[in-house]
C-alpha cells in the first residue's frame, strides 16, 4: 500500500513539475502577432458580384494576461462571434484545441501553438463551417498562421483582449 502512495505521489510531482516549466515559458505582457489569413472558400459578399472575402497578413499588438496563460495556454484567435476552445491539450511548449464557432459563423477548427522559447510562439488554426449571409448560410473555410514575438511585461494602452465564453 505504500508503494502504491508513493507512486501516486510521485507522478503528482511529476505532473505539477510539467505544468510549472509549461507555464515559464510563457509570459504575461505585450506580444506583437503577425497573422497570414487565407480563404479556402469565401462567403459572397453581398451587394458585390460574388467577390469574396480578402485575406492577407496583418500585424498587431494584443496583451496576454496571466489568466489567458493558465487557462488557454496560447494566444487565441482574434474572432468576431461566439467561439471558444473545447478539447484542449496542453503539453509542455504545445496547445491543441478545436475552435468552435457559434451564431454568425458556425463550425469547427483544429488549432495548434506552438512555443519555440518563452518570448516566440506560432500558430495555426484551420476552420470549416458555415456564415451567415442575409437569410443564408454559406460555406466556409479558412486558414490563419501566426507568429508572436515577446515585445513587454507592460501592455500600456494595449487592452487584453475578452475571454470566450464557453468551454475551456
Amino acid at each position: 500500500m505504500r508503494k502504491v502512495y508513493l507512486c501516486t505521489g510521485l507522478i503528482c510531482l511529476l505532473y505539477a513539475g510539467t505544468l510549472l516549466a509549461w507555464a515559464a515559458t510563457r509570459k504575461a505582457g505585450l506580444w506583437e502577432l503577425t497573422t497570414t489569413m487565407t480563404w479556402q472558400r469565401s462567403p459572397s459578399v453581398p451587394g458585390t458580384t460574388g467577390e469574396p472575402f480578402k485575406g492577407g497578413t496583418h500585424t498587431t499588438q494584443v496583451c496576454l494576461t496571466q489568466e489567458m496563460i493558465d487557462k488557454y495556454g496560447a494566444l487565441l484567435p482574434q474572432s468576431r462571434g461566439q467561439c471558444a476552445m473545447a478539447n484542449k491539450v496542453i503539453t509542455p511548449g504545445t496547445v491543441t484545441a478545436d475552435w468552435v464557432c457559434t451564431g454568425l459563423m458556425s463550425g469547427k477548427g483544429a488549432l495548434e501553438s506552438k512555443w519555440s522559447d518563452s518570448d516566440h510562439a506560432r500558430s495555426k488554426v484551420h476552420f470549416t463551417g458555415t456564415f451567415q449571409v442575409g437569410s443564408e448560410m454559406e460555406p466556409i473555410e479558412w486558414t490563419t498562421e501566426s507568429t508572436a514575438t515577446f515585445k513587454s511585461e507592460q501592455c500600456g494602452s494595449i487592452r487584453p483582449q475578452a475571454l470566450p465564453a464557453g468551454r475551456h
